[in-house]
């Protein structure tokens, strides 16, 4: 009997290949974008009235500068140059402190000098004052001028100085005043105001401090002279 060549069956294999079939991308729908966008907007929302509600640190507001005291000298130099300004021929014939509530004029120093300048070829006389202060009624800070007025070279009042002459400073001329009874007028009321003037003497030629003990000079306690290019003591005028 013959055998029968054995057959082995045919199997269909299932192809299983990688990459036989894409997968598929699925898109999001328009619902669902617009539902997360919503819940985007609500985030943001929130976290916008978070920060709305939180309290926020106020803005430290500059301290006001203190006020700036200068001796007359010092003073001078800042007024001089604007007056050169004014004239170059300018010269001149009063310095005077002006008493605030800033200072007292006790060390020699004010927070506000106003020196008055002539000029012949302007025919006027013009001052200029520097401030340091921050009383209310106080001029600007810095420097500036004051009302022009017509000069007349023969009025008293208005001798006019070279500025060489002027050697001795206020806080100088303070201390020469206090052994002359400055002193003793402060330590029996230590809140007097001292205020300074400088002008030029035609009698004697010479340019004189006055420095002077109260509010204003005809009410004042004491005034004594002290020569402004020496130093020395002249007279106790009052």
């Amino acid at each position: 009997m013959k055998m029968r060549d054995s057959v082995r069956p045919k199997v269909k294999l299932k192809a299983n290949i990688i990459g036989d079939t894409p997968p598929r991308v699925h898109f999001p729908t328009a619902a669902a974008s617009k539902m997360f966008s919503f819940v985007l907007l609500a985030i943001l929302a929130l976290l916008v009235a978070c920060d709305s509600n939180t309290p926020k640190t106020p803005e430290a507001k500059p301290e006001p500068k203190g006020p700036e005291l200068l001796t007359a000298r010092a003073a001078f130099q800042k007024v001089f140059i604007a007056a050169r300004n004014y004239a170059a021929d300018v010269k001149p014939f009063r310095i005077e402190s002006t008493p605030t509530t800033d200072d007292n004029g006790q060390d020699g120093k004010s927070a506000i000098w106003r020196a008055s300048f002539a000029s012949l070829t302007q025919r006027g006389v013009k001052p200029f004052i520097w401030s340091g202060s921050n009383a209310p009624d106080a001029p600007s800070r810095g420097v500036s001028p004051g009302n022009e007025d017509v000069y007349n070279p023969g009025n008293a009042s208005t001798q006019v100085f070279d500025v060489g002459f002027l050697k001795v400073d206020s806080d100088q001329a303070l201390a020469v005043a206090q052994k002359h009874g400055g002193d003793k007028i402060l330590e029996k009321d230590p809140s007097t105001s001292v205020f300074y003037v400088c002008d030029w003497n035609h009698n004697t030629n010479e340019l004189i401090w006055h420095v002077i003990y109260g509010s204003t000079r005809d009410n004042a306690k004491l005034t004594v002279a002290v020569n402004a290019s020496t130093g020395e003591f002249i007279r106790v005028e009052k």
